[in-house]
């Protein structure tokens, strides 16, 4: 029987190299990426690991995406072909990921599944969001790292990336701010929406202007 979701239906029928995720990702995947199906779209994935997600993407975006995977694992590099291409290097080094961003251009899609330590996470973030174009998406996944000592988490811990997600939702609101601690950034500019969910935060970029509001209609009541 064939799902609804055409994500999981590959994950489901694989018959390619090992994909690994939970199962709730899936959704959310669909969820913020059908919009780019089949189009020319550069997609970039921090984490190849066995391969398998570099197939399922190339399956679900179509021939038309070019896709980048990232790696510290030398051996990764043997996993790429046409229209996808395997670089590698360490997530955490800021000087190789400016490297990435050269060599990627502009990104419609970036999927952050790396080594989900907090370093690697927010270098990351610093690094590769300020390349995702408007109108493109930002997923980073297993985010319950945030709580893992082993990764350099920890509830309430400071440096998390979950610690800095809850940070930036109060940099998209900065426009209301009146406290001089809070001002519109590029960040504010750049950023139409932030999802939550278990284990992923997605950061959906845009252009981004200062709220106004307007009323219509008849006043029934006197102020």
């Amino acid at each position: 029987m064939a799902l609804d979701n055409p994500l999981e239906e590959y994950f489901r029928n694989n018959k390619g190299r090992l994909i690994h995720k939970w199962m709730h990702y899936f959704d959310i995947y669909h969820r913020h990426f059908e919009k780019f199906r089949g189009k020319p779209i550069v997609v970039v994935e921090f984490g190849v690991s066995q391969g398998g997600s570099l197939q399922m993407w190339r399956d679900y975006f179509g021939e038309q995406a070019t896709i980048y995977g990232i790696d510290i694992d030398e051996r990764c590099a043997e996993l790429g072909g046409p229209g996808t291409h395997v670089l590698i290097g360490d997530q955490e080094d800021r000087d190789f990921l400016r490297t990435v961003g050269a060599r990627t251009g502009p990104i419609d899609v970036l999927i952050e599944d790396g080594g989900h330590t907090m370093g690697q996470q927010l270098a990351t973030f610093d690094v590769m969001y300020p390349l995702v174009k408007e109108d493109g998406v930002f997923l980073i996944e297993d985010l319950h790292t945030s709580y893992w000592d082993e990764y350099g988490g920890g509830y309430r811990r400071p440096r998390t990336f979950m610690r800095r997600a809850k940070q930036l939702t109060d940099q998209l609101n900065a426009w209301h701010s009146h406290d001089s601690r809070l001002v519109v950034d590029d960040f504010t500019r750049t950023t139409r929406s932030m999802h939550f969910y278990d284990s992923i935060v997605v950061f959906e970029k845009g252009h981004v202007v200062e709220p106004h509001h307007e009323m219509t209609g008849t006043r029934i009541f006197d102020s």
